[in-house]
């Protein structure tokens, strides 16, 4: 749903995931997963005219297992959208904590830093992620995007 640029596309994979999460929470209602899931539907999907009831959702599973790194994820993109960069920020910082090795938190965090005009802190963020880019263009890209940031 993130990465799609067809409203009408998005829409109809939220309402078909939607159904698939409804469906495997009547099956296992503690699917903390699932939980997640459905919430991003909304939050991502464009399936609600509130997008509270996305978050509000992904929130319960994250303040009852604050360690759930899905949750803290989703939480730190709906951060992004509505501009929360200072949320945005304290969950990705989370996320590093406790899974230092996950790049999509570290290089969320050094595009938030991005946004809010902090290149050194972006600099720093976007090298910590060179280690672990496995692929040879994800690594050029992320050399290409430190080498314009220090400009």
């Amino acid at each position: 749903l993130q990465s799609d640029n067809v409203a009408e596309r998005i829409k109809w994979k939220a309402l078909q995931a939607k159904d698939l999460f409804e469906r495997s929470l009547k099956i296992n209602p503690a699917n903390d997963s699932a939980k997640v899931g459905l919430g991003a539907c909304y939050l991502f999907g464009g399936i609600s005219t509130t997008p509270m009831e996305g978050i509000l959702k992904i929130r319960e599973v994250a303040e009852r297992d604050s360690t759930n790194i899905y949750a803290q994820m989703m939480l730190a993109r709906g951060s992004l959208i509505s501009g929360q960069y200072d949320k945005a920020i304290s969950r990705l910082e989370s996320v590093n904590r406790i899974k230092p090795a996950d790049i999509d938190a570290i290089l969320l965090l050094a595009e938030v830093y991005e946004r809010m005009g902090e290149k050194g802190k972006a600099v720093s963020w976007y090298q910590k992620s060179l280690p672990l880019a496995r692929e040879a263009e994800l690594k050029m890209a992320i050399e290409k995007r430190i080498e314009e940031l220090k400009k």
